[in-house]
């Protein structure tokens, strides 16, 4: 009975260290995804008088400045510190969506998009790097994917509930769609400076690369240094499912209307997407521990491709099906090689690294949009729905020789703590 009773006590001494990391970041991925406008923006954008063709490059501008702004805003984050990169990158971008909502010209809205997209460069990369090394310092890694897996779920079920809400607030005006997103952006900066602690690329160099003379390394040195052929692999492969599920979830509105769904089943299928994708991330553990990343990539690349060709076809019902269905499926590999990212690089350069991994993303993204875009102007939105399966097939071809010589993505120079799960 006393073991039994030292064993728990012995658990819960390292579980509530873990929680009062967890906690307050569950809190911030609650505030930081209340966005009222995200399911309205395109409609505010159009009565603003803007243009189809000036919307689609707002956000492929969006979208590339964030993937450029990538590489310098993570080095600033390894030297600055994680939590200030977080916080000038959302202060940024508060004041990005004050600003559209106080000016109508389109020059205004260019460089309102610009300071968006390096704002959500600072958070990206510098977000899941000052999570994974707090985790670290309390030995706690190995309970990373079911952390983030919940942090992934409160962000994403959040952002389903904004979108809803978002439609009736606009009832009232502009203004308070918008002020309300930034006022929710403000208070996640509250709760992290309040509430986590700062950690810098110099204060997280883990024991092992200290011990191998690898500490002084450059962010490009140590890059080099974890550069597998497989992770490299990765790092595309991940990058062209991000640019089929972005685009494809984005575009998948003007598709149903196309099909012959009205505004407000659009806005339903597409808030219930939001939370089917953030409910299935919860299953990221179990599946990491049961299939692995190198067979769950692939299958969320097939599951893409089943998705878009469904929406081939041009039956309404079928397009919603395949949507809430699939659209999920990636949202688990997601947070299982975003898992692998952080197992492979160092903790002095993370924030760094994590950002050139995005950098590559939001490219893929970037180009994504505008690949999709043309198919939908040029065969239609069904057909070029069809088509655009071309892409995650061709990333499921790239990835098949990790997935049957089982090369190595990882490259051992940090591993997780302990074994516990949290």
């Amino acid at each position: 009975m006393t073991g039994t009773m030292e064993a728990r006590s012995g658990s819960a001494a390292v579980e509530n260290p873990v929680r009062s990391v967890t906690r307050p970041f569950y809190v911030y991925a609650v505030l930081a995804n209340t966005l009222f406008q995200r399911g309205v923006f395109v409609i505010f954008l159009y009565q603003r008088g803007f243009s189809a063709g000036q919307v689609a490059l707002l956000q492929t501008l969006l979208y590339l400045v964030s993937g450029f702004a990538e590489l310098p805003t993570g080095i600033i984050a390894d030297r600055i510190g994680r939590r200030a990169s977080i916080v000038i990158g959302q202060v940024l971008i508060a004041g990005c969506l004050l600003g559209q909502v106080a000016f109508s010209h389109y020059w205004v809205f260019l460089a309102l998009f610009i300071g968006q997209g390096v704002g959500m460069a600072c958070v990206s990369g510098s977000d899941t790097a000052l999570l994974y090394d707090l985790l670290v310092r309390r030995g706690a890694t190995a309970g990373y994917v079911r952390i983030k897996s919940r942090f992934t779920m409160l962000g994403t079920v959040t952002s389903g509930t904004a979108i809803v809400l978002g439609g009736q607030l606009q009832q009232i005006s502009w203004g308070v769609v918008y002020a309300g997103s930034a006022a929710c952006l403000a208070l996640a900066v509250v709760v992290l400076m309040s509430r986590v602690p700062e950690i810098r690329g110099a204060d997280a160099v883990d024991e092992r690369e200290r011990a191998e003379g690898h500490g002084d390394a450059s962010a490009w040195r140590a890059m080099l240094r974890v550069a597998t052929p497989a992770l490299v692999t990765l790092v595309v492969v991940s990058g062209l499912m991000h640019a089929t599920l972005t685009p494809y979830i984005i575009f998948t509105q003007k598709t149903l209307s196309d099909q012959g769904a009205g505004t407000a089943w659009v806005s339903v299928v597409i808030a219930a997407g939001f939370l089917a994708g953030g409910l299935t991330p919860l299953l990221s553990d179990r599946a990491d521990r049961h299939i692995g990343y190198r067979v769950i990539v692939p299958v969320s690349l097939l599951t893409l491709a089943a998705a878009l060709g469904l929406s081939g076809l041009g039956l309404v019902w079928v397009t919603i099906a395949a949507f809430l269905a699939l659209v999920g499926i990636p949202e688990i590999t997601a947070v299982i090689v975003d898992n692998v990212f952080n197992e492979a690089v160092p903790s002095r350069h993370r924030a760094s690294l994590l950002s050139m991994i995005a950098f590559v993303e939001s490219a893929l993204i970037g180009i994504g949009y505008l690949v999709l875009g043309t198919l939908m102007d040029g065969l239609g939105s069904s057909a070029g729905m069809a088509t655009y399966a071309a892409v995650p097939l061709l990333a499921c071809l790239l990835w098949l020789p990790v997935l049957f010589r089982g090369a190595r993505v990882t490259t051992g120079i940090e591993k997780p703590a302990d074994h516990k799960q949290f």
